[in-house]
This record gives structure tokens, sequence and C-alpha cells, in this order.
């Protein structure tokens, strides 16, 4: 078992396909909620997973609840991640049961994600500045949680 990212309702294609190329290249699972703010087969979502999209595992979920089923009934432990009120990432222990959450571009995560996770995490950045590109983002957790689960390839 390794970490795994999750999209809440994304909606920027381009987004969702930079962190489809990032899950292939990991081998890591990508949970998508739907719904997404853009078809799926968008072009953006394939220039930008390029050809690494069809080797990333992908697990789309028809609504935020049935994913939040599945985590349950997988034994995963839900950890989203916040910009702010949540503990810093570099002081968070991740396991190989992690799913990382990912609220979307625009709103990011709803009410009811953020009550029924399990942990909330932020990445610090500099006063003045409110939040990175989602993409960035689950980029940055996905390896803290790898390093501190070694789960990066040899």
């Amino acid at each position: 078992m390794r970490p795994a990212l999750a999209l809440i309702e994304p909606d920027i294609a381009g987004n969702t396909g930079t962190l489809l190329r990032t899950a292939a290249c990991f081998g890591v699972d990508l949970h998508i909620v739907e719904p997404c703010g853009f078809a799926f087969g968008e072009r953006a979502l394939r220039r930008a997973g390029m050809d690494y999209a069809e080797l990333a595992t992908v697990r789309r979920h028809a609504s935020r609840e049935s994913f939040l089923a599945a985590m349950t009934s997988d034994n995963r432990r839900t950890v989203l991640l916040t910009t702010s009120g949540a503990e810093p990432i570099d002081s968070f222990r991740f396991t190989a049961l992690d799913v990382l959450m990912l609220g979307s571009e625009g709103h990011g995560a709803p009410a009811d994600i953020h009550e029924r996770a399990a942990a909330r995490v932020r990445i610090p950045l500099l006063p003045g500045f409110r939040s990175l590109n989602v993409a960035i983002a689950g980029g940055i957790a996905l390896a803290e949680a790898l390093r501190q689960t070694k789960g990066f390839a040899q």
C-alpha cells in the first residue's frame, strides 16, 4: 500500500492532467471525485498528462459521499491539504494508508470534506501569500508522504 492523491471536484483540466502524470510517475493511485468543471476527455487534460496519463491508476467517484465510503471500506486515512488552521506538513506523520485530498481550484474543499477528514495539513508559505497551485501543492505533499513512508522507487 502507498499514499494516494484525491482531487475533490477539480475545476481545471490542466491541473488534473498534471496530477495524473505525477501519480503515474510515482506509482500512486489518483482518485477523482466528480463533478469536474471540465469534460474528462478534454484536450488540456490529455496535454498535461501527456502519454503518462494512460499509465496512471485512476479511480473516479460519482460523489464525495461515494469517495468517502470507498476510503472507509479500503481502510484509508483521509488527509486534507488546506491553507489554514491545520498542522504544518513538515511536522505531520504520514502513513502508507494516507489519501491526500485536494480541493477544487476555485472553491477549495467543501465543508463536509473538512469535517470528515481524518487529518488536515498545510504547506507553510511566507506571510502575505494565500495558496499554491493545486498541482504544485499535491506534488509537494505527495513527495513528503513518499519520503516519510519510504515509498520512492529505488
